[in-house]
C-alpha cells in the first residue's frame, strides 16, 4: 500500500476500474479525478516483472528476489534491485515498450531527494536506503550518485525521440515528489575540513518516517507539506535540482567533488571519495545541459518552483555568471577554483541548511525559463572549459582526478587515463566526428588495449611494488625531522623505526594518517613544542612515503573484479553504443564520408572484442552468456544480466538502422553489413502482439527480426528504389518513400495496437555499411 489515505479517497473510482484496461486510458481515467497526489501514483505505475541479478549478490544492496506468483499462485507483478542496475536495465526495455519510458522517469524522479542524491534499492513497494548496524561491515552511510545524470538523460532523451510533446506538458505539472531520505550532508565548511565523513544519519527524522509509513503507506518515505500530503512538484524543478546538486560540488577544469562516502559510479575506485574529482559525470553533465537548452528553448513564461530550490538556483546562476568573463583558453587558477567552488558550495549548503531544518519546503515562486536557461549556458561555458582542459596529450581525456585544498586555492592533479573516461567524452558529444576517430585511435594504441583480447581493459596495467619496497622513508627525508631522529635515539618506535637493513620504516600500527595526528598529539606531552613543529612535516612526509591520494582503491591494487588487468565488459559494450552514437551523429551532421567510414570501421573493430566473437576457450566461459569481467590471469567472471546486455541491445537495434526522432521511425541502415543477409529462404517464428506464435518465410538475401513484437523484413535488391511496406493487420498495405514510417504507424508499433501486421524494407548493397 503505498497510500491508505488516497485509496480511500479515490476507491469507488478504483473499484469502477475493469480488470484490463490500457495504460493510456488508465491515466485518462485518473486525469479526470483531478488529484495530483492520484496522477503522480498512476505516472509511476510499472506493470512488470523483474529482478536483476548483479555478479556479487552478496552485498546486501543487490539482493533482490524475481516474484512470479504471490502466496495463493496467482500472477503477480512486482520488480526489486539496486537503483543502479535496475535503471541501466530499464533503458532497453523502454526501447522496446516506449510507452512505459516516461513510468520510468517518473518512478526514477519521484525517488530523488531533496538534495539530488539517490537512495539505493527499488522495489515496486517503494524505496530503501541504508541504516548503520554495527555488525554488519557493509553497513554504512553514504549517499549514492551512481549514474544519475547519464540514466536520467538517456531516458530523457527516449521520451522526446518517441513522444517529444510529453515532457513539454510535464514541465509546469506537479506530479512529482521528493525521497525523504534521512541522511543530512553536513555544511560546506565541515565538507572542506573533512571530506571522508560528511553524511549524518538522522535518527530523530526517520523514526518520523517509519511513523509516517505505518500510518499512511509506502508514501510515508516522501517529503509532505503542512497538511501531511506528499509534497510535488514540476518537472522543471525536479531536474533543476539534479543539475544543481552536481554544480555545487563543481571545481571548475577539475570535476566534480566526490564527497557523499560513495563513488559517483566506479565503485572500484571508491577510495577516491573525499579528495576525487569526477570528470565522467562533467563530460555527461554536458550532455545533460544541452538536453535541457533545447528543451526549455521550446517553452516561455515561468514556472513554479519551490522557494528554497529557487534561492539555491539563482545563487548558483550568479556565481555562474560571474565566472564567464574569465573563461579563456588559459587553464583556471587554484585561486579562481577555490572562489567558484567556495560560491557553489556554500550556496547549496544554505539550501539543505534550510530543507533540512524544515523536513521540506516553505511554499513555492515563480521562476522565469529565461533565467534558467541563461544559467544553462553559463554552466555549459564552464562545462566545455573543463572538458577543453582534461585533454590529455595522448590525445585522451582524463577521467579522475585529485583535489588538494590548501589557504584559498585548489590545486587539481592528474591520474593516469581510464576507459571510463573516454566512453564519457565519447557520449558527451563534446568532440566533433574527427576528433573522435582520433580518440578512438588513440585509445587503441594506449597501454588499456589488451591485445590477447583484442579489447580493452579498465585502466592501465601496472607491476605494483613488492611489500618490502613499500613504506621506505629516504634517509634524508627524516633527518629533516629533528623530533623522528631524536625519537630514534630515545628507542620510541611510536611513529617511525628502523629495521633490520638500516632502513627507516613508520611503525606498522599505524592504519592511517588519523592514526598518525592522535599519535602526534600523544607526543606532545613527552616532547612539547618540538612534537608540535613537527607535526605537518611528518604528517607530509608520511603522504609523501605512501603516496595515499593517488590511491584508487581495489582497481589500483587488485588483480581481480575491476581491478588491474582487467577487462569490464559493460564498459567496452558502453564504449561500443558511444561510437555508434558517433558514427549516425556524422551522418546527421553531414561529416565527410571518410571520417564517416573509419567510425564504422572503428565500431566494428571494437565490437570484433566482445566476448560473443570469441571461442569458449578465448573467452574463459561460454561466450553466449553474459560476464562481469575477465582479470589477465583467469576467464571470464561473475555471470549475469550485466549492463553489457542493456548496451548491445541498444547498439544492436542501432545496426540494424532503427532509429526513432521525433515521434517517426526512420530505417537508416548505413551500419548495416550485407554478411547479415541470408543467402537462402528461411523459416522465422516470433511471438506476435496478441502473445500468439507466428512464422514467416525470410526471403533469399533477406533478414528478420522483431520489434514491439512486429516483425521487420529487410530484402537485397540491387535493381529495385528502396522502399518501406507496412502491411496493416486487415491485410491492407501503405508504400512509403524516405524509408520513415509516418508519425501515425509509429504510433501503433510503440503502443502495439495489433493494427501493423509487418514491416517491410527493400534496400541497395550501397546503403549498406561497406566494410
Amino acid at each position: 500500500m503505498f497510500n491508505r489515505e488516497l485509496f480511500e479517497r479515490h476507491q469507488t473510482m478504483l473499484d469502477g476500474l475493469p480488470d484490463e484496461l490500457n495504460y493510456n486510458e488508465l491515466l485518462v481515467a485518473v486525469a479526470d479525478q483531478n488529484d495530483p497526489e492520484l496522477e503522480r501514483l498512476a505516472r509511476e505505475y510499472l506493470p512488470i516483472t523483474f529482478g536483476r541479478r548483479h555478479g556479487d549478490p552478496s552485498r546486501p544492496w543487490n539482493q533482490f528476489a524475481i516474484k512470479l506468483r504471490d502466496e495463493r499462485g496467482d500472477k503477480l507483478l512486482s520488480y526489486e534491485g539496486n537503483w543502479r542496475d535496475i535503471f541501466q536495465n530499464w533503458e532497453a526495455l523502454c526501447f522496446s515498450f516506449p510507452e512505459f519510458i516516461e513510468s520510468v522517469i517518473a518512478k526514477f524522479l519521484n525517488a530523488s531527494t531533496v538534495d539530488g542524491y539517490n537512495p539505493y534499492r527499488i522495489t515496486k513497494e517503494g524505496i530503501d536506503w541504508e541504516v548503520e548496524d554495527p555488525d554488519d561491515p557493509w553497513s554504512y552511510i553514504g549517499y549514492w550518485g551512481d549514474h544519475q545524470i547519464i540514466y536520467l538523460q538517456k531516458l530523457l532523451e527516449l521520451s522526446n525521440r518517441f513522444h517529444p510533446e510529453r515532457l513539454l506538458a510535464l514541465m509546469g505539472r506537479p506530479v512529482f515528489s521528493y525521497a525523504n531520505v534521512p541522511y543530512r550532508i553536513k555544511p560546506f565548511e565541515d565538507l572542506l575540513e573533512d571530506a571522508k565523513s560528511t553524511v549524518v544519519y538522522d535518527l530523530k527524522a526517520a523514526q518520523r518516517i517509519e511513523r509516517r509509513v505505518a500510518e499512511k503507506g509506502a508514501d510515508g518515505k516522501l517529503v509532505v507539506d503542512g497538511n501531511g500530503r506528499v509534497y510535488q512538484v514540476n518537472l522543471v524543478e525536479k531536474l533543476l535540482v539534479t543539475l544543481l546538486s552536481k554544480l555545487g560540488n563543481f571545481v571548475l577544469d577539475g570535476g566534480i567533488w566526490l564527497n557523499t562516502q560513495r563513488p559517483e559510479w566506479n565503485d572500484a575506485n571508491n577510495a577516491l571519495v573525499g579528495h576525487g574529482l569526477s570528470m565522467v559525470t562533467v563530460y555527461y553533465m554536458r550532455r545533460y545541459v544541452v538536453f535541457l537548452q533545447g528543451l526549455l528553448s521550446q517553452a516561455s513564461g515561468s514556472v513554479s518552483m519551490s522557494r528554497e530550490v529557487s534561492e539555491w538556483f539563482l545563487e548558483t546562476a550568479a556565481a555562474l555568471r560571474e565566472l564567464g568573463p574569465m573563461l579563456d583558453e588559459r587553464p583556471a587558477t587554484a585561486e579562481t577554483r577555490y572562489k567558484l567552488l567556495v560560491r557553489l558550495g556554500q550556496a547549496a549548503s544554505r539550501y539543505r541548511r534550510a530543507v533540512y531544518q524544515q523536513e521540506g519546503f516553505s511554499g513555492t515562486v515563480q521562476q522565469g525559463l529565461a533565467d534558467i536557461n541563461a544559467m544553462l549556458a553559463d554552466a555549459h561555458a564552464a562545462i566545455e572549459h573543463s572538458i577543453r582542459h582534461n585533454e590529455r596529450e595522448d590525445g585522451l581525456y582524463h577521467a579522475y582526478n585529485l583535489l588538494e585544498v590548501k589557504t584559498d586555492a585548489i590545486v587539481v592533479e592528474r591520474l593516469y587515463a581510464m576507459l571510463e573516461g573516454q566512453v564519457a567524452v565519447l557520449s558527451s558529444a563534446a568532440v566533433d566526428p574527427a576528433r573522435a576517430v582520433e580518440l578512438i585511435e588513440a585509445l587503441f594504441k594506449s597501454e588499456m588495449y589488451r591485445a590477447d583480447l583484442d579489447t580493452f581493459m579498465l585502466y592501465p596495467d601496472r607491476e605494483l611494488p613488492r611489500f618490502l619496497e613499500k613504506n621506505r622513508i629516504p634517509a634524508d627525508a627524516l633527518e629533516s625531522v629533528p623530533l623522528l631522529q631524536r625519537m630514534l635515539d630515545d628507542g620510541d618506535a611510536s611513529i617511525v623505526l628502523r629495521d633490520e637493513d638500516g632502513t627507516y620504516r613508520f611503525t606498522p600500527d599505524l592504519s592511517n594518517s588519523g592514526d598518525l595526528r592522535a599519535r602526534l598529539d600523544d607526543l606532545v606531552q613527552r616532547y612539547g613544542d618540538e612534537a608540535r613543529r613537527a607535526r605537518e612535516p611528518v604528517l607530509g612526509l608520511y603522504e609523501e612515503v605512501f603516496n595515499h591520494r593517488a590511491f584508487t582503491g581495489r582497481s589500483g591494487t587488485m588483480f581481480g573484479f575491476e581491478g588491474l588487468g582487467s577487462v569490464y565488459w559493460h564498459m567496452v559494450s558502453k564504449l561500443l553504443l558511444a561510437v555508434q552514437e558517433r558514427f549516425f551523429a556524422a551522418s546527421k551532421e553531414g561529416a565527410d564520408e571518410d571520417i564517416r567510414g573509419r567510425l564504422g570501421r572503428l565500431y566494428y573493430r571494437v565490437r570484433d572484442g566482445l566476448g560473443f566473437n570469441k571461442t569458449p576457450g578465448e573467452f574463459g566461459a561460454f561466450p553466449t552468456d553474459p560476464y562481469s569481467n575477465t582479470p589477465k590471469h583467469a576467464g571470464a567472471q561473475q555471470p549475469g544480466m550485466t549492463g553489457q546486455v542493456k548496451e548491445e541491445i541498444l547498439s544492436r537495434f542501432g545496426e540494424l538502422g532503427v532509429i526513432v526522432d521525433q515521434g517517426r521511425v526512420q530505417l537508416e541502415v548505413g551500419l548495416l553489413r550485407a554478411r547479415e543477409f541470408v543467402a537462402r529462404p528461411q523459416p522465422f517464428r516470433f511471438l506476435d502482439v496478441h502473445q500468439q506464435w507466428q512464422e514467416l518465410t525470410v526471403p533469399a538475401s533477406g533478414l528478420a527480426f522483431t520489434w514491439c513484437q512486429v516483425p521487420f523484413v529487410y530484402r537485397l535488391d540491387p535493381s529495385a528504389e528502396p522502399e518501406l511496406t507496412v502491411t496493416l493487420e486487415d491485410g491492407s498495405s501503405q508504400t512509403l518513400t524516405g524509408l520513415m514510417l509516418t508519425p501515425e504507424l509509429s504510433a501503433e508499433l510503440f503502443t502495439r495496437s495489433g493494427r501493423i501486421r509487418q514491416v517491410e524494407l527493400v534496400v541497395r548493397r550501397s546503403q549498406l555499411f561497406s566494410d
